[in-house]
């Protein structure tokens, strides 16, 4: 049963994403999911596209959220559909040195036009971060189609990803040949291969969320927008030296008309650098291909380096990725390494109050002992959007005080800060939610 509550002219109801033992879409996750494919300008679901985006939701625990409203004016949406949606459910973050913390996750939040404005999204996002906070998370976490939106509810850019496009002319050579070998395969295979290899790569990756049901599917290209499977899709395995898979690639071509010939990356995870290079060798070596377009490559990324002429990659885009909100700021800065000792005092300012109050991190040996201080002055003051950006070690603290968000009150004590909270490897994650 879901939990009902009222505030006037609107009905609030979350309830678990549901299907039926016979496979049919229970109504209200039915009614849901077409409001937020509206919501995010997408087809109107076929039935088949309906099931499978159902069965993923139930597959990852989601709990979704609509605003309903009983008495719709005649000719409009009936009362069972949402005027608003919004999902949570929980995976880990890699917050440094393989450290998988639980997080709140966030997504498909969609309000109708006809009804912004109305507080729908602060009471849906307040709600919600309240009940992972009960449950003991010390993170949440959402990726932004709008940027403007979530800083307000203590949210801030913490990954990034470079759109990349990568010229495979004679230009494209590696200075150093990777170790392993690439083969073709089925793409079908990936439905179970993809899971253990994004395992490998989430565990080395700080800044790596775990990922929904939804990518093995689309990845083995078992699932597409429309419904169904897409048969364009392709697939190639990265083999290491002891022909183990530590890397895959899902990719399929734009099409004869595109020009230059375009190959677009759906997917690519690689547990090594040997399989990371090794993937971009064998998508440059494709035939009938001018170029390889990826919209999820790191910021630092090795290629550039390893590519005698670093121009063949061009970066189109740099995207905003993951955005966090510290929930319990003892618990999470206690859970991520350090690799440098030293000690600062923050204060922190939460207009929803989560993460307020003045904190003292003192880190040795890799770990921090956070102290919550009750008559020390802050030597740093930051708000809660910026403290999520700070937390993985990827914004610099000396950067956002130029910034305006972090205020200093001791000297040097930005400087400490940003060296206390530096992450001695990139930070890096491939799942979108």
């Amino acid at each position: 049963m879901g939990r009902v509550s009222d505030i006037p002219d609107y009905r609030f109801r979350t309830f678990p994403a549901s299907v039926s033992a016979e496979g049919t879409v229970e109504p209200d996750t039915a009614a849901w999911l077409r409001v937020e494919s509206q919501g995010f300008h997408e087809d109107d679901p076929s039935d088949t596209a309906l099931g499978d985006a159902a069965r993923n939701l139930v597959a990852d625990g989601r709990q979704l959220t609509g605003v309903y409203v009983d008495q719709p004016l005649p000719g409009s949406y009936g009362a069972h559909m949402p005027v608003a949606t919004f999902a949570d459910f929980e995976r880990t973050i890699n917050v440094g040195g393989g450290r998988l913390l639980p997080a709140h996750l966030i997504s498909s939040v969609t309000v109708r036009p006809t009804h912004r404005r109305r507080g729908l999204l602060r009471r849906m996002m307040t709600e919600s971060l309240d009940r992972a906070r009960e449950r003991g998370l010390a993170l949440a976490a959402l990726t932004v189609s709008e940027a403007t939106i979530y800083r307000r509810f203590g949210f801030g850019i913490a990954t990034s990803v470079h759109h990349i496009d990568v010229t495979t002319d004679s230009r494209f050579r590696l200075l150093t040949r990777p170790s392993g070998r690439v083969e073709l395969a089925d793409a079908r295979v990936l439905l179970d291969i993809a899971p253990r290899v994004f395992a490998r790569f989430h565990e080395r990756s700080t800044g790596s969320v775990d990922r929904q049901e939804r990518y093995r599917w689309r990845s083995a290209g078992l699932q597409s927008d429309k419904g169904g499977p897409d048969a364009r899709i392709r697939a190639a395995l990265h083999y290491d030296d002891a022909g183990e898979v530590d890397g895959y690639v899902a990719y399929r071509s734009h099409g004869w008309d595109t020009t230059p010939l375009t190959v677009q990356v759906v997917d690519l995870v690689a547990a090594s650098d040997d399989a990371y290079l090794g993937l971009w060798e064998f998508l440059a070596a494709i035939d009938l291909n001018d170029r390889v377009r990826y919209h999820a490559a790191p910021v630092d990324d090795p290629l550039r380096w390893a590519l005698a002429d670093s121009r063949s990659v061009a970066v189109t885009e740099l995207e905003d990725w993951v955005w966090l909100r510290i929930l319990d700021p003892i618990a999470a800065f206690e859970a991520r390494p350090y690799a440098t000792e030293g000690e600062v005092t923050v204060g922190v300012h939460d207009d929803l109050g989560h993460a307020a109050g003045t904190f003292r991190i003192a880190a040795a040996d890799g770990f921090a002992t956070v102290t919550r201080e009750f008559d020390a002055a802050p030597e740093v003051t930051v708000d809660a959007s910026a403290l999520g950006s700070l937390y993985l070690g990827g914004a610099d603290a000396r950067v956002l005080a130029a910034a305006g968000q972090v205020s200093e009150h001791a000297s040097g004590a930005v400087g400490r800060l940003n060296r206390l909270l530096a992450s001695d490897t990139p930070i890096y994650g491939i799942s979108h939610f």
